[in-house]
């Protein structure tokens, strides 16, 4: 499993840029990747995307930064020799497409990965279904309201630092998916924090 997070300039695949990746190989969680690079020329800058990550303009489009091109041969290298790459994460469909998106823009023709994902919002879902609890929902939008701090709670892990960071949110992932699926902890950043539902 390769548990990952993208901060891009946007949520539109097609119109804004990856800024940054973080990736953990789930099964050597020693395995870590963090980049960050300068949006592609022409790619649309969201205000609300810069408040979750918070690079300033200036940050993302500073040249001195390696290419949105580089960054993904290197997120596809890093994957190279490992037995599972099914991306996993909160909403990770997003991330997958950020990157794929990226990739066709580098000239890869034959994207390596696969379109199945492991989402830790429904792993959570059904983990707190099965333990006869309700999960939330948000009263207005009418939709689960299990948002990566409300997931990080409920595996009894403080909401993640403001702003997001791409590897402090692939750590997350890492962290509550191996509570829900295992029942253990498994990166020293989070040993501190109880499991929930073992006490």
């Amino acid at each position: 499993m390769l548990v990952l997070d993208v901060e891009a300039s946007g949520v539109d695949a097609q119109k804004h840029s990856v800024i940054s990746v973080g990736a953990i190989d789930f099964s050597n969680p020693s395995r870590q990747l963090y980049e960050e690079c300068c949006i592609w020329d022409g790619a649309h800058i969201d205000e609300g995307a810069t408040a979750v990550h918070g690079m300033s303009d200036a940050e993302i489009t500073d040249p001195a930064k390696q290419t949105e091109s580089e960054l993904v041969h290197k997120f596809i290298a890093f994957t190279e020799g490992m037995s599972d790459t099914t991306f996993a994460g909160q909403n990770v469909s997003f991330d997958r497409d950020m990157l794929k998106a990226a990739a066709a823009r580098a000239g890869h023709t034959a994207w390596p990965f696969a379109h199945r994902t492991i989402d830790t919002h429904t792993l959570c879902w059904a983990h707190m279904v099965k333990r006869g609890l309700i999960p939330p929902v948000d009263a207005e939008k009418r939709h689960s309201a299990l948002n990566l701090d409300a997931v990080l709670n409920y595996c009894g892990i403080p909401e993640e630092p403001k702003p997001h960071n791409a590897l402090t949110g692939a750590k997350s992932h890492a962290e509550v998916i191996s509570r829900l699926l295992n029942d253990k902890k498994l990166l020293s950043e989070f040993d501190q924090f109880d499991i929930p539902w073992l006490s």
